[in-house]
């Protein structure tokens, strides 16, 4: 189909534009109905997150991701991608995206208007259908939603009643795409109503002007629990617009948590051929984080993100290569000792409650890296029953 360059080709190839809610849940339904996996390279989430995600998406809904942080929220929006149509057309030079048969934006109409079948035609590769906004409390409406452009008007010699003076703000630009807003919390409560109408009725609103532009638009949010963060909460009428709100949770077993951190760290050939790695290494790494998310000394509600234990297991890597450089061998395997390097992987990541700061960062992950061995150590060196007669 990318060989199509004009509208009246468009059309004599009977092409049939969707939104991008059904282009999603289309692509969803082949791959459920191929037996293909979905949202490849997440894990631990098969029995519990990621069915609910695409029970949304069936439901062609806007979707809040919930949870704490390092709990691959980012990592589902982004997934979502490869559930998009390879290319789709759109009306050339159009900001917004428009789409040929359906357009909204006065550029594209007048466009076609004047060239008719003739109108230039591009393709919009999936790769380009993303757009991500971090949510900080200095975002304006005009950044996500538009606002009039006083040299715009100057050079068009354009009344500022004109709808072709406006500048698109981000979300405008996103049309046809996938928007995520991550951490919509830290939005500030004014800016969060200003998103209304783009939910519920699928249009903008800029300075007033009578413009009806029904955007197309997937919107998934990120945010953490609201009782978690003291830094802003979302407001009540955006939350009842949102389809449906996903919880999401950190591994629940060892064995993903290991999945996951073998597949996230960066680690060159280097490192991997020098250092070995024992499996009671990587559970006693794991063990770690697990630890820390019971602990007392850390605070529960902020959450222990698989960033950690990702960033420990490389500082693991390094210091037993290290000792390997230091010391002029050739292999080696880590030890028990190379767990001390882990330490600034582990203070950097927790936030300690008020015991946990009269004891110091440092002496808690010393604390931790001791319970994980405390744990492990039974089932190597099983207690000795005294013999009976």
């Amino acid at each position: 189909m990318i060989h199509i360059k004009t509208l009246g080709d468009l059309i004599q190839s009977g092409y049939q534009s969707k939104n991008i809610k059904e282009e999603l849940r289309t692509n969803l339904r082949n791959k459920l109905i191929a037996k293909q996996r979905t949202f490849s390279g997440v894990h631990g989430f098969e029995n519990s997150v990621i069915p609910e995600l695409e029970r949304a998406i069936l439901s062609r809904h806007n979707i809040n991701l919930l949870g704490l942080r390092g709990q691959a929220k980012t990592r589902l929006a982004r997934k979502m991608v490869e559930l998009l149509d390879e290319y789709i057309p759109f009306v050339s030079g159009s900001e917004i995206n428009d789409d040929p048969l359906h357009p909204i934006s006065r550029f594209a109409i007048d466009l076609i208007a004047e060239k008719g079948n003739d109108t230039p035609i591009s393709w919009l590769h999936r790769s380009e259908r993303f757009f991500e906004k971090l949510a900080t409390p200095d975002v304006t409406v005009a950044d996500l939603i538009g606002d009039v452009d006083p040299i715009k008007a100057a050079n068009l010699k354009l009344s500022y009643a004109d709808e072709r003076v406006i500048h698109f703000g981000m979300i405008p630009r996103a049309n046809r795409c996938i928007f995520v807003i991550n951490e919509l919390p830290d939005l500030q409560a004014r800016i969060q109503v200003a998103l209304f109408n783009i939910l519920q009725e699928g249009d903008i609103q800029i300075r007033g002007f009578k413009l009806r532009m029904p955007l197309d638009l997937q919107f998934i949010f990120t945010a953490n629990p609201e009782d978690y963060t003291n830094r802003g909460s979302i407001v009540t009428p955006l939350k009842d617009r949102i389809g449906s709100q996903i919880l999401t949770h950190y591994p629940e077993t060892i064995e993903i948590a290991k999945i996951i951190t073998t597949q996230e760290a960066k680690l060159d050939d280097n490192q991997s051929s020098l250092v070995h790695v024992p499996n009671l290494a990587k559970d006693l790494l794991e063990q770690v984080g697990f630890e820390a998310r019971e602990s007392e000394y850390i605070d529960a509600k902020s959450g222990v993100s698989a960033r950690m234990s990702i960033t420990a297991y490389e500082n693991l890597i390094s210091t037993a290569e290290r000792r390997a450089l230091l010391n002029g061998e050739e292999k080696t395997t880590v030890r028990l000792s190379d767990f001390l390097g882990i330490i600034p992987a582990i203070t950097g990541k927790v936030e300690l409650v008020y015991e946990g700061e009269q004891e110091g960062a440092g002496v808690v992950a010393q604390y931790l890296i001791a319970n994980a061995i405390h744990t492990f150590f039974p089932g190597y060196f099983p207690k000795i029953e005294k013999l009976e007669k």
